[in-house]
């Protein structure tokens, strides 16, 4: 019987180890996207387009405030659009939901610039989804919609 209770106890602390393992992991993973996220926002409004080719990736898709989808090859040929002058791109209230090697970011998104000289304006929310490819997190893809009356 005492050995049975053992046994018990042995595997039930294991589990734990197991558990509290397993939330750090999500935890550090988190903290990785988050960055990677940022990362992401800065090399966008610099326009640094190599940078930004090797955090995508090769079918990533992005809707953007308008409706309009851009493929890679799109989204980094407007992103490098000589025209465009990102002023502020700042992002707020993300949350990271870990779903193995997939991450969700969702957040607020606030970015002002000019086009072809004429000011613009977005507030958004975002969706973010990223892909753990070898220890390396990559863009999959990404969604942006206006938050309604701006």
């Amino acid at each position: 019987m005492k050995v049975r209770a053992s046994l018990l106890v042995l595997v039930l602390l294991a589990t734990l180890a197991l558990s509290v393992s397993d939330a750090q992991n999500k935890r550090d993973s988190a903290s990785q996207v988050l960055a990677v996220e940022k990362q992401w926002n800065e090399v966008y409004k610099r326009g640094d387009i190599a940078m930004m080719n090797s955090l995508l990736t090769d079918d990533f898709i992005i809707t953007v405030e308008d409706g309009q989808t851009y493929s890679k090859p799109g989204y980094i040929a407007h992103s490098g659009n000589s025209s465009v002058h990102v002023q502020v791109s700042d992002m707020s209230d993300l949350q990271v939901r870990m779903h193995g090697n997939t991450a969700v970011v969702t957040g607020a998104y606030h970015e002002k610039g000019t086009d072809k000289g004429k000011p613009y304006e977005y507030r958004d929310r975002l969706t973010d989804i990223w892909m753990n490819y070898n220890g390396r997190w990559r863009l999959v893809a990404s969604h942006y919609s206006p938050l309604s009356g701006h």
